[in-house]
């Protein structure tokens, strides 16, 4: 069911005069709403404004686009960073860029669409997906193989293991991974997975990502080495492109102890929802990770009629598999994950 709502959907939301808990979205950390990030935030737009529309090319240069770069790639454990507007932006400039002959382009199963260069439907198998990649290689044409997946995917196949990489020659690949619900939770430090896959030894690693999801700014960000970063920021792609608004980067740079508190409070937060849930084996999800996926319709419902209204819809078009999912945040209170949890159990011991 679509729900109309005139505000942010928060810890709660309000449809038609009815309130319910809101166990959804992709607002992990809590911050869109939390007022101590909104002041850092708001004090930021009142000295670099509400947008920037200026190539980052101009010769009037914004210093704080570089000291938000070099700290993304400290975090991350990269050698540099690039930001763009959005997470669809940054995939898009890496799927348009590797769409030349020198490259044929492959796409792991549940590849999010921001990663395709034209219609690319991704492989429903690993072990199709490696067999078409031992064929090109095969084929000795010097063209280079460039596989694109998503860090945190549906049917939880990759972090943290990653075993669908396992049996790839990936020093003949280079890599393309989509980290944009992982970055800013999952790591010591919310570094996300760039130094995990470093261990694969790929050809050439490049991670791509949204900061909008746990760091709550409107931006996205490529992540890689030095040389490939310098090559995307001479592109017209980048060029023609109005950057993420300064405010957002320097709100990044000054909130890194806002993140680190919501974060831990992500963590027991999971930690108490997995406590108290009877049989959280119901759900497909990931250690630490605060989304909770399942196919059961009749859950969500049910859920709906206690109060509570959970992620519930195609994704990310209509003819795509009905995605229903539980959002633990920050945000989210005991009182509030003592209620879903009371209601999941009470549902399966119908």
């Amino acid at each position: 069911m679509i729900h109309y709502i005139d505000d942010y959907p928060g810890r709660e939301i309000n449809v038609q005069g009815q309130k319910f808990l809101y166990f959804g979205g992709t607002s992990y950390l809590g911050l869109q709403t939390d007022e101590e990030f909104q002041n850092v935030f708001i004090k930021n737009i009142k000295k670099f404004g509400t947008n920037y529309g200026a190539s980052r090319k101009s010769n009037v240069k914004l210093k704080v686009f570089d000291e938000a770069e070099t700290l993304l790639a400290r975090v991350v454990g990269c050698e540099a960073a690039l930001t763009l507007s959005s997470g669809y932006l940054a995939g898009q400039i890496l799927a348009q860029n590797f769409n030349k002959p020198e490259y044929k382009l492959f796409y792991a199963p549940n590849t999010h669409s921001a990663l395709y260069s034209n219609y690319n439907k991704p492989f429903t198998t690993f072990n199709g997906l490696s067999a078409a990649i031992t064929k090109q290689l095969t084929s000795k044409d010097n063209i280079v193989p460039v596989v694109f997946l998503d860090s945190i995917d549906c049917d939880v196949c990759n972090y943290p293991d990653f075993n669908g990489l396992r049996d790839l020659p990936l020093e003949q690949i280079i890599l393309i991974v989509d980290d944009s619900h992982g970055i800013g939770l999952i790591g010591k430090n919310g570094e996300g997975v760039f130094r995990t896959l470093q261990k694969f030894k790929a050809k050439e690693l490049i991670v791509c990502c949204s900061l909008g999801k746990s760091y709550g700014i409107q931006a996205g960000a490529v992540l890689g080495d030095s040389k490939r970063i310098k090559r995307l920021s001479e592109t017209a792609f980048f060029g023609g492109a109005s950057p993420a608004a300064p405010s957002s980067l320097a709100t990044f740079v000054h909130s890194q102890s806002i993140y680190d508190s919501k974060r831990q409070q992500l963590l027991c937060n999971i930690e108490y929802f997995e406590k108290l849930v009877t049989n959280i084996s119901y759900f497909k999800s990931i250690h630490a990770h605060p989304a909770y996926t399942f196919q059961d319709e009749q859950l969500n419902d049910f859920l709906e009629t206690k109060g509570i209204i959970l992620t519930n819809f195609n994704y990310p078009e209509e003819s795509a598999t009905l995605v229903s999912r539980i959002v633990i945040s920050s945000h989210h209170s005991k009182d509030d994950i003592r209620a879903i949890s009371g209601f999941i159990n009470a549902y399966y011991s119908r």
